[in-house]
C-alpha cells in the first residue's frame, strides 16, 4: 500500500464520523501523489503526512450564556490549531448549528494550504460554535460572544492565534469578541481580524474574499486566452462573499444572473441589482423573496437550482458540498467554461471530477477564496505597524496576491505533469512550503 493510502486509512480510523474532514484529506492527498512518490521513503520516515493531517491542538469547551428570557443556554465551542509551521494560527470562527469538531477540522486543514498560498507568514486554524446568531437579539449575541471569548482568550494572541469572521460571524460578533478579549487581558492588540475601522480594522476587508475570487478568476481565464468581460456568471450564496463577488464581476464587465440563500434562489436575467441585494441582505437582513418583490423581472425559486441556469462561469459562494454531481452535469450541458470556488469546499469530489473531466476550468477554494485571509494578514501587518492603508493600497496588494497565487498553482501543476489541473497545483504549491518549514523545524 502506498504511503498516501496508509495515511488516509489512518485518518479515517482515528477520526470516525467526520466525513467532511475525510473528504478534505482525501482530496489533498490524492493530488499530492506525484510529490509524495518522489520523496516517499523520506516522508514516511519523518511521518510528515501523519503530522500534517493531525492538528497540533484541538480545544473543545462549553459556552454558557443567558437569553432574553433569563434562561441559561449552553453551546459547544471549538478552536482547532492545525499547523503553525509558517506562522501563527489564522482562520475564522464559524457560528452555525451545523458546526461540529469534524467541520472545524476540515476547515482548519484546508486553511493550512490556503494560508500557505497567500505568501504571507500565517499558519492554519479554525474555530466556532453550534450557536446560531440568526433570530437572536444584539444582547443575546453579546452574551454568547463574551462567554465564548472568556474561554478562548487563553488560547489566542497576536503572535499565537488570530481568529477572524466566517459564516455567522460578522462585524457585530467580532466587535463583541474583541471587547471581551481586551477587557480580560488588558491588551489592545491585533488578536482578531475583521475588526471595525474605528478600532484597527482594514479597509477592503469586507470586500476581500469576493473581490479576490474575481481577480483569480479573471487571471485564470486570461491565461487561457479568455476574457471575463461579457460573460454570464451564476453565483450561489447571498452573504459577504457572494455580494462582493457579484459587485466585482459587474465592475469587470460580466453579468451576474443568480444569487441564493438557505431557502431559495433568484434568477435575474437583466443582471443582479447589487444595491438592492445589499439592502435586502445587509440592511434588512431579509430573505431573497424581498428582492423578487422589489424587482419585477427577477424570479424567485424555492430550494436548490442556481447551477441549472445557463452561464459561462459559476462561482459557488455559499457552503460546503453545495455544488453536487447533478449541478455539474447541468453546468456542462449548458456550456459553462469555468468554476471557481468562493466558499470552502463547496463542490463535492464527484462534481469536481466530472467538471474537470469535461474540460471545465476549476479553481479550488483554497486558492480562489484566499483573498479574505490574505487581507486579514494585511490587517495584522497594519496593526503591528500602528497604521492604516487606503482602500486602494489594500485592494492593489490583494490583486497582486491573487495573481501570484494563480501563477504559483499554474506553475506547480505544470512542474508535476498535470498542466491545467489547478486543484493539484494548489495542493502541491501549498504543501511544499509547509512541508519545507516543518522539516526545517524538526519533529515538533
Amino acid at each position: 500500500m502506498s504511503y498516501v493510502d496508509e495515511v488516509y486509512e489512518r485518518v479515517v480510523a482515528q477520526n470516525p464520523a467526520q466525513p467532511e474532514f475525510h473528504q478534505a484529506v482525501r482530496e489533498v492527498l490524492d493530488s499530492l501523489r506525484p510529490v509524495i512518490e518522489r520523496n516517499e521513503e523520506k516522508y514516511r520516515k519523518e511521518a510528515l503526512l501523519e503530522r500534517m493531517t493531525t492538528p497540533e491542538r484541538a480545544i473543545l469547551f462549553r459556552v454558557p450564556w443567558v437569553d432574553d428570557k433569563g434562561q441559561v443556554q449552553v453551546n459547544n465551542g471549538y478552536r482547532v490549531q492545525f499547523n503553525s509551521a509558517i506562522g501563527p494560527y489564522k482562520g475564522g470562527l464559524r457560528l452555525h448549528p451545523s458546526v461540529n469538531l469534524g467541520i472545524i477540522k476540515f476547515l482548519g486543514f484546508e486553511q493550512v494550504f490556503k494560508n500557505s498560498l497567500t505568501g504571507t507568514p500565517i499558519g492554519g486554524g479554525k474555530g466556532g460554535s453550534d450557536f446560531d446568531p440568526k433570530g437572536k437579539s444584539d444582547r443575546e449575541v453579546m452574551a454568547f460572544c463574551q462567554s465564548f471569548m472568556t474561554e478562548l482568550y487563553r488560547h489566542v494572541g497576536a503572535d499565537v492565534d488570530v481568529p477572524a469572521g466566517d459564516i455567522g460571524t460578522g462585524a457585530r460578533e467580532i466587535g463583541f469578541l474583541y471587547g471581551q478579549y481586551k477587557r480580560i487581558t488588558g491588551k489592545y492588540e491585533g488578536v482578531l481580524t475583521g475588526k471595525g475601522l474605528t478600532y484597527g480594522g482594514s479597509l477592503a476587508r469586507t470586500e476581500a474574499t469576493g473581490y479576490g475570487l474575481l481577480y483569480i478568476t479573471q487571471e485564470m481565464l486570461k491565461s487561457n486566452g479568455i476574457e471575463l468581460a461579457g460573460k454570464t456568471v451564476a453565483i450561489s450564496g447571498a452573504g459577504n462573499v457572494a455580494i462582493y463577488a457579484a459587485q466585482k464581476a459587474e465592475q469587470l464587465g460580466a453579468k451576474v444572473v443568480t444569487v441564493s440563500d438557505s431557502t431559495g434562489w433568484i434568477y435575474d436575467p437583466e443582471g443582479i441589482d447589487i444595491a438592492l441585494l445589499k439592502d435586502v441582505k445587509e440592511v434588512r437582513r431579509a430573505r431573497l423573496t424581498e428582492y423578487a418583490k422589489a424587482r419585477s423581472n427577477a424570479v424567485y425559486h424555492e430550494g436548490r437550482g442556481v447551477f441549472t441556469v445557463k452561464c459561462d462561469v459559476a462561482l459557488p459562494c455559499a457552503t460546503q458540498n453545495e455544488l453536487q454531481l447533478d449541478d455539474a452535469k447541468a453546468l456542462v450541458a449548458n456550456g459553462c467554461i469555468a468554476v471557481c470556488e468562493g466558499a470552502n469546499m463547496p463542490t463535492t469530489q464527484e462534481a469536481t471530477e466530472y467538471l474537470m473531466s469535461n474540460g471545465v476550468f476549476f479553481v479550488p477554494g483554497k486558492a480562489a477564496n484566499a483573498g479574505g485571509v490574505a487581507t486579514s494578514a494585511l490587517e495584522m501587518s497594519q496593526n503591528s505597524m500602528r497604521l492604516s492603508w487606503t482602500f486602494e493600497e489594500v485592494d492593489a496588494k490583494l490583486h497582486d496576491i491573487m495573481v501570484n497565487i494563480f501563477k504559483n498553482i499554474d506553475a506547480a501543476a505544470k512542474e508535476y505533469g498535470v498542466p491545467g489541473n489547478y486543484v493539484a497545483g494548489a495542493n502541491i504549491a501549498g504543501f511544499l512550503k509547509v512541508a519545507t518549514a516543518m522539516e526545517a523545524q524538526g519533529v515538533v
